[in-house]
């Protein structure tokens, strides 16, 4: 046996070897797909939990809620947390965190045993994806960067397509518990599998925690998240949904005011300095708005207003996760024969044009037509976050990943809740103004277009690039202009 092994040994160092580069993404690749995953499908289990808790279906919103609410108060202290006690275990613990939340989900017996499962939920998702993109980032070179985040960005887009059929599948013919349940193998298998092959890497600089930093920013996210979600489903008056948009924009400027003057601040806006980082994030969270944004149209679309059933909604949106993983091999040859300016000022037109496409389907369109272009929505949606998630790391050196990655996760926090919020205002907008309470294949449409402007209005910051912007990632270099 030993000689068969030593037989063998180069061959699987070989596979070993070109394999490495892929594994530290897959596997919070995986974490990703497992935060998204349950996002999404509880929406599709409110009923049946409602049923089983006695409760009204509009209350069980608040198991939504809390857990948004709560990963966006906790979001900014991921970076924090990375350099105080390591990104590998931080990752791995909130891993184990995410899955025994889950699992309490699942045994919950009362909606308040449920708002607390989702709240530690929330805390653990705040912690498991912006830190193990610290680890991919302190792990993966820069000349791998877009390949690595080609896979890092599949789950963000897999998650929501397939939440709808998923959770419909398990609540249909089985019970809505198992929608927390399925995490539990999942959670085991990452844990073994970052314990095993995630690597200790050398961490930032410990800073004291900004107390008074991490308050304000909590109070500003915390309201900012809440009434998103709480227009997206009105369930707060005007009023009250003003005075707590007032009282996040005062701690927001609050908390800008202390930043300047703090040594060590939480969220520190001096990155926004590195245009790379400044752009990518201004520009790519127009792109997020469609993250939330179109899953939820296309749920409205396909199953209010055409009448399709959950199941079979989710497998016509299954070709949307298709044009992901085609996306996979194309991006970074794509990235470095054109460059990040060329390819993301292109890509936005193209992938708003596939969201404005949508308004043109209706209730006889042929299902191929409906493949097609959610197929290449898809592709054109996962390369532009590929894109934009790879440069804005591009400039950003080893001592400043926890931050950056701290201020960006909480950006794309509010950016993905506010996609959700936009798209359920203009449904109720179009609603009201026909003077109905009834969803119709009309209502849909302005939603469909505000999200695809907003991605063709993000060519604005992108067109700003340089030539040679990230080419250290891209390997893409302009030649020097002639004389």
């Amino acid at each position: 046996m030993a000689l068969s092994t030593n037989h063998h040994s180069p061959f699987i160092a070989r596979i070993t070897q070109r394999l490495a580069p892929m594994v530290v993404p897959l596997i919070v690749g995986c974490a990703l797909f497992m935060q998204m995953l349950d996002s999404t499908v509880i929406a599709t289990a409110l009923p049946a939990m409602a049923h089983s808790f006695g409760e009204d279906p509009v209350r069980l919103n608040v198991a939504i809620t809390a857990y948004l609410l709560s990963a966006a108060v906790f979001v900014p202290i991921c970076g924090w947390a990375a350099d105080r006690f390591g990104a590998r275990q931080v990752f791995a613990s909130a891993i184990v965190l995410f899955t025994i939340s889950s699992t309490l989900c699942g045994l919950s017996q009362t909606l308040g045993q449920m708002v607390a499962g989702r709240m530690l939920q929330g805390f653990a998702g705040a912690m498991m994806v912006p830190v193990g993109r610290i680890v991919l980032l302190r792990t993966v070179s820069k000349s791998e960067l877009v390949r690595a985040m080609s896979f890092l960005s599949m789950p963000a887009l897999l998650g929501p397509i397939f939440g709808p059929a998923v959770g419909g599948f398990l609540v249909e013919y089985g019970s809505w518990r198992w929608i927390f349940f399925m995490n539990l193998p999942i959670g085991i298998l990452g844990v073994i599998l970052a314990l095993r092959y995630i690597r200790d890497t050398e961490a930032g600089q410990p800073q004291p925690l900004d107390i008074i930093g991490f308050l304000l920013t909590a109070v500003c996210l915390g309201t900012l998240v809440f009434c998103f979600e709480a227009v997206g489903h009105g369930v707060l008056s005007t009023p009250v949904v003003l005075a707590m948009l007032g009282l996040g924009g005062v701690c927001g400027l609050l908390y800008v005011k202390h930043a300047e003057r703090s040594p060590h601040p939480i969220l520190d806006f001096r990155l926004l300095k590195i245009p790379t980082f400044s752009i990518a994030l201004l520009g790519g969270n127009l792109c997020r708005l469609a993250v939330g944004a179109v899953p939820f149209l296309l749920a409205m679309q396909l199953q209010v207003a055409f009448g399709m059933g959950p199941f079979a909604a989710g497998m016509l949106t299954f070709a949307g996760a298709l044009g992901a993983l085609m996306m996979k091999m194309s991006a970074s040859p794509i990235i470095k024969r054109f460059g990040f300016r060329r390819t993301l000022v292109a890509n936005a037109f193209l992938t708003g044009a596939s969201i404005i496409g949508c308004v043109l389907f209706t209730s006889v369109t042929p299902h191929a037509v409906i493949i097609i272009v959610l197929l290449l929505g898809g592709f054109f949606r996962s390369l532009q976050l590929t894109g934009v998630n790879s440069l804005a790391y591009a400039d950003i050196g080893p001592e400043q990943m926890g931050r950056a990655t701290g201020m960006a996760s909480a950006v794309q926090q509010l950016a993905i809740s506010l996609g959700v919020a936009v798209a359920a205002f203009a449904l109720k907008a179009s609603m009201a103004t026909r003077g109905t309470t009834t969803l119709d294949a009309y209502d849909v449409i302005p939603g469909f277009l505000v999200i695809g402007i907003a991605m063709m209005m993000s060519v604005f910051f992108f067109s700003r690039l340089s030539a040679n912007a990230g080419s250290a990632v891209s390997g893409k270099r302009e030649p020097p202009p002639t004389r």
